[in-house]
């Protein structure tokens, strides 16, 4: 047991805790029985409040833990989360700029309210609402993971139903402040989180490598390390066959984020469309951060740190590997500090998927299908309860899966949320798609991505099944056709699965249009509509 950082991991922690409680009179508004007040803060989040939730909902412990593991573990190619941040702020500053302004003016709160309204179908909505859902289920479970490798580390988790007590009680904690507050409480504790998670990298960065005779010296001990190792795909560099996977791993990862539906309710909650251009501009300082915490694998390799065995498994939990290096190599106090901010990286952004995952399950299952006479409290009832019970599926997700590789979950994920591609970013523009080609291209594409997934085994060769994202195009295989022969190059199956869902949409487009099908649009919602850019009003193409 490490006692001094245990000390200072509660201390911080239960200064959160109070934050989340008192957070519920922090820039209160009428009540919070309702769902505007509860699931996006009454919508009024300024510039500095907007950064810190967006902050602390995109880098999150999945950036403190998995991606330094994969570093640490596959070399270069875990790289791939720099360049995915730093080009998903110019894909995403116009269409979130139009998706607020719409959904401002409609009172959306999710963005299956959106394709509900834009396309006057239900069927539609609700395969985007359970798609989100079940995409935001393993980004949670992934969080778990980081606190849960803190709390390794400390001493304090083991094995069974006992060993994850600990890990129990923090999340009944934030069940309960998230149920009493809503998104105010991770609004407010965000502030502390990446305060402390500056802190922590800048020294961490600063004060490692002079420790450790540089950043040649840490290079070298990686680059020997990876040509130690049988796994052709690791090293310090990117060889033939990873190059394109990593590439399209890092462009479907930036067209996927801001189609979660957390990072669209961070959106949603800011006050007005300058809130969102500032933030859209300041954001890109998170992922210089980022880029120093990933080189952190490289250091953990340097300083010669192990990753601590799972007791359960009795196999190494690369999850660990960070904790494990701010353990062996700083100060106890520090190091303490170092395990807070990793524990609450993960309790700001596991409480706003929560609350966006209990947005969707009300607004477009609940009273789509249930109780289509809600009223905005029992909304707001349903929301808060439907957030508990996706906390603790996803803490499911942890006490009886052992994800090897924490961030397989997040690429799951991924390859999901990406299918609502079509029905809700390109939907922002144009409403060519017929209904049922976006309903088609949406079973194609999660279909064939499932599948894919389902046949790719782990690295290691520990796992059949969901492994890994990237697919060899050797193995593509179109009804017995491979059009890439025996090619070793790698691909992200997101990306394929998402192409297959754009092909097959138009195609039934195209035929239905032919067919003259009817398309299930609401004809009181234009075909079309322009966005003022200083106001959310809407007007429809060609009126002035």
């Amino acid at each position: 047991m490490r006692w001094t950082e245990l000390v200072i991991f509660v201390v911080l922690f239960g200064v959160v805790t109070v934050m989340g409680f008192v957070a519920a009179k922090w820039k209160a508004g009428g009540s919070l029985d309702h769902l505007d007040e509860w699931g996006l803060g009454g919508r009024k989040f300024g510039s500095w409040i907007t950064w810190f939730l967006i902050g602390g909902d995109v880098y999150t412990a999945y950036t403190f833990v998995a991606v330094p593991a994969l570093m640490f573990s596959a070399g270069a190619a875990g790289f791939f989360a720099l360049p995915y941040t730093v080009i998903l702020y110019p894909l995403a500053f116009m269409p979130l700029l139009r998706i607020w302004s719409v959904s401002r003016a409609k009172g959306y709160v999710t963005p299956a309210d959106f394709v509900r309204g834009r396309y006057g179908s239900s069927v539609l909505a609700l395969l985007v609402a359970i798609t989100g859902i079940v995409a935001t289920m393993p980004y949670i479970a992934l969080q778990l993971v980081g606190l849960e490798a803190v709390l390794r580390t400390l001493g304090l988790n083991g094995s069974g139903i006992v060993g994850h007590l600990p890990l129990l009680i923090a999340f009944v904690i934030l069940a309960v402040y998230t149920y009493q507050s809503g998104l105010r409480a991770p609004a407010l504790i965000a502030f502390v989180k990446d305060i402390l998670v500056y802190v922590v990298i800048i020294v961490a960065v600063v004060y490692l490598p002079i420790k450790l005779g540089g950043w040649g010296e840490i290079f070298q001990a990686a680059d020997e390390k990876f040509k130690a190792t049988p796994a052709p795909g690791d090293g310090i560099l990117l060889n033939a066959n990873n190059q394109l996977q990593y590439a399209t791993l890092a462009l479907g990862s930036a067209l996927a984020l801001f189609l979660y539906p957390h990072s669209l309710t961070g959106v949603l909650a800011s006050r007005g469309r300058n809130v969102i251009k500032r933030n859209m501009s300041a954001l890109p300082a998170y992922s210089l951060l980022l880029g120093l915490l990933a080189l952190l694998g490289f250091v953990a390799i340097a300083a010669g740190t192990k990753p601590l065995i799972n007791q359960a498994t009795g196999n190494p939990d690369t999850n660990t590997i960070i904790p494990n290096l701010f353990a062996g190599q700083f100060p106890a106090w520090f190091a303490g500090v170092a395990f807070a901010a990793i524990g609450i990286g993960a309790l700001v952004p596991a409480a706003i998927m929560s609350i966006a995952a209990a947005n969707l399950w009300t607004r477009n299952i609940y009273k789509e299908y249930f109780r289509r006479d809600a009223t905005p409290k029992q909304e707001a009832k349903q929301a808060k309860l439907a957030s508990l019970v996706v906390k603790f599926g996803a803490v499911a997700f942890v006490l009886f899966i052992d994800p090897q590789f924490s961030i397989d979950l997040q690429l799951i994920g991924g390859v999901m949320i990406l299918q609502t591609l079509p029905a809700v970013a390109i939907a922002l523009y144009t409403r060519w798609f017929h209904i049922w080609g976006l309903v088609g291209g949406w079973i194609a594409g999660m279909g064939w991505g499932m599948i894919m997934l389902y046949n790719i085994p782990s690295a290691d060769g520990k796992r059949k099944h969901f492994g890994a994202s990237a697919l060899k195009l050797g193995e593509l295989n179109l009804f017995g056709w491979h059009p890439f022969g025996g090619s070793t190059v790698q691909i992200y199956v997101g990306f394929v699965a998402l192409v297959t869902n754009l092909v097959v949409a138009v195609l039934i487009t195209v035929v239905a249009r032919k067919l003259k099908v009817f398309n299930g649009i609401d004809q009181t919602e234009p075909a079309d509509y322009h966005v003022d850019e200083d106001s959310a009003k809407l007007r429809p193409v060609g009126a002035h």
